[in-house]
């Protein structure tokens, strides 16, 4: 492996593995009820937050969906402050009055993420056309899941997208599932890209997973869209939630799929492929660094305060 090669891996696995480690943590504290908010897990979905948010730069933004952890991470934001969120203290990143699906970090460029289906698609449709009146060579991502395709908010932002020739890429977390409803139930026409491409807005679907594949669509997308060559374009990534929709445990005993739909992805798995590609060694001090940074992350948490009674009408607008 060649040089950069490796250190693309290494970057790459660094995160799929961080990722996943803090969202099992997380299943394993949450029966203890020291989260106080509903978690949306992303544990098989890392590859796109990863493939996509190595492909940006630091001063690029992202919004997202209540299932916005792995964007979170993947793009820089504070771990400590995420979980202290969760935990509803008043250190985390809202304040602790956000929890798991309202997660922000302005710094970092993550934007905020929302439990309304598809509403931070128009927020990141506005942050694009203030970056193309302020001529700023900086480009807005809106993540979301394939339900949200179906809001009447998603063919509006495109539509705006496309006739303004805006700086923003879409991306598409297609897992097949809006809850427990499947794709093939809820859409007459399941190649999202086609409809896509009905506002001349270019589109491509990566279907098997593969993290380089994704950075590698990711970062082409997003060279052309920071070129202006012009205007938005659009990434639909086929993936699995091995988890449920909502919570830390598992829904196949609800019939609505079967276990054996995410074998083959399990079987797939990005984040065993690519510590398989690593020397044992390395991939120990990368393990071991994820390891204490989570277990600082939880200290941390565990240590902050609950927000004051005060601060309940805070921070909101009437």
């Amino acid at each position: 492996m060649k040089r950069d090669e490796l250190e693309l891996t290494v970057r790459l696995y660094r995160s799929l593995r961080r990722i996943r480690r803090v969202e099992e943590e997380i299943v394993r504290v949450y029966p203890s009820d020291s989260i106080k908010s509903p978690v949306h897990l992303s544990i098989g979905q890392e590859a796109v937050a990863t493939g996509v948010c190595e492909a940006l730069e630091p001063r690029d933004v992202v919004f997202g969906s209540y299932r916005g952890h792995a964007m979170y991470l993947a793009k820089g934001g504070s771990l400590p402050r995420m979980i202290a969120e969760l935990y509803g203290k008043a250190d985390g990143c809202a304040r602790g009055k956000g929890g798991s699906m309202h997660l922000v970090d302005v710094e970092r460029g993550v934007m905020g993420t929302s439990a309304v289906v598809g509403t931070t698609i128009p927020n990141a449709v506005g942050y694009a056309y203030a970056l193309k009146h302020r001529r700023e060579n900086r480009i807005a991502v809106s993540f979301h899941g394939d339900g949200a395709t179906e809001e009447g908010v998603f063919a509006e932002s495109l539509n705006f997208a496309a006739l303004k020739q805006l700086p923003i890429l879409f991306v598409c977390e297609n897992n097949g599932y809006a809850i427990h409803t499947h794709q093939s139930r809820r859409q007459a026409t399941l190649d999202i890209c086609t409809r896509v491409r009905a506002y001349g807005i270019p589109a491509e679907t990566i279907e098997d997973g593969d993290v380089f594949r994704i950075f590698q669509a990711a970062r082409a997308a997003a060279a052309a869209v920071r070129s202006g060559s012009p205007g938005p374009r659009y990434i639909e990534c086929i993936t699995s939630r091995w988890l449920e929709h909502v919570g830390p445990g598992e829904d196949f005993e609800l019939g609505f799929r079967s276990r054996e739909e995410t074998e083959a992805w399990r079987k797939n798995d990005q984040v065993a492929r690519l510590g398989g590609m690593l020397p044992a060694p390395q991939r120990s001090v990368i393990d071991e660094a994820i390891e204490a940074e989570i277990a600082e992350a939880f200290a941390f948490a565990e240590a902050s305060p609950f927000p004051p009674a005060g601060e309940l009408l805070m921070h909101l607008y009437r």
